[in-house]
């Protein structure tokens, strides 16, 4: 069987990376037979370093499923945005001062650097200014940029798309302001072929609409010749639900977005417990796609 596993709140703990016991558990299912991926909206660069910190390999969909990679790095299928259709929605973010966003290429993540002094002083804000339920995300969007591999601050995201060589597979806009994500999405959601999705309220993810969890973990499995029917997946956030609905077997992570619990066959420990490898080991030795 096909295992695809979300990274940020599924299979990284609180510190940002593999624990013992999850490691433990994938090489377990590997050792099995069975191939064990990475399914994230990250880049391959980072999700690759957190795979190499734990000394394991495996194949990546990676970019919400704008690019696959296999265990060796090898790229095996890849949907870009349209980077002249999207720089004009891009540019619009870009004068919004309220409106952060990030760009990703295959191997980096491109943040201008205002945008970032600005999302940093809205993390340090107090409860007055910024709710608690919403301070944390500020916190956490800070903090993993800081653990992320790849990421490029630049004074003038211009310089980076109007780069000939520079191709855009995803973008991610945060903002407090939910009228402004709202219109921010409404003009991604003008271009043709795109897809609109979230990680929670207070962001979007923009990719193409060939390029989702679903469609690359599909794609994933028909390289290794693994029946839809033979793919378990796991996540917790809105954009693990296309993988959700193509897959046989379905694990949400107990910290997972009431969605996906309510549609989820098996509901595991939280990413802080390890529930990777509780789920791991209830869907091989229970064998419940057998």
């Amino acid at each position: 069987m096909l295992i695809a596993l979300d990274m940020d709140g599924t299979l990284l703990g609180e510190d940002g990376m593999i624990s013992p016991g999850n490691r433990e558990a994938i090489v377990y299912a590997q050792g099995l037979g069975h191939v064990v991926a990475i399914a994230t909206g990250r880049s391959y660069m980072d999700a690759e370093r957190q795979l190499r910190l734990a000394e394991l390999e495996c194949p990546v969909v990676s970019l919400n499923g704008a690019a696959i990679l296999l265990a060796d790095g090898t790229l095996a299928a890849s949907t870009p945005l349209n980077k002249e259709e999207l720089i004009p929605t891009l540019r619009w973010m870009n004068e919004i001062p309220d409106l952060y966003y990030e760009v990703y290429t295959q191997d980096n993540v491109y943040v201008e650097l205002n945008k970032r002094v600005r999302l940093e002083k809205l993390s340090e804000l107090g409860e007055r200014e910024v709710p608690e339920e919403i301070r944390w995300i500020l916190k956490a969007i800070v903090g993993k940029q800081f653990r992320q591999a790849a990421v490029t601050y630049v004074e003038s995201m211009e310089d980076i798309w109007n780069k000939e060589e520079t191709v855009i597979y995803k973008a991610l806009a945060f903002s407090l302001n939910l009228e402004l994500l709202k219109e921010a999405s409404a003009r991604a959601a003008a271009i043709p072929n795109l897809i609109i999705t979230a990680s929670h309220e207070n962001n979007i993810e923009i990719n193409h609409q060939d390029a989702n969890k679903g469609a690359g973990v599909s794609t994933l499995a028909a390289h290794y010749g693994i029946p839809p029917e033979q793919i378990v997946v796991m996540g917790d956030s809105y954009n693990d639900l296309p993988m959700f609905e193509t897959a046989g077997y379905r694990v949400a992570m107990a910290n997972a977005a009431p969605i996906l619990k309510e549609t989820a066959d098996f509901v595991t420990a939280s990413n802080h417990e390890d529930g990777v490898a509780v789920a791991i080991r209830h869907v091989v030795d229970q064998k419940v796609l057998a």
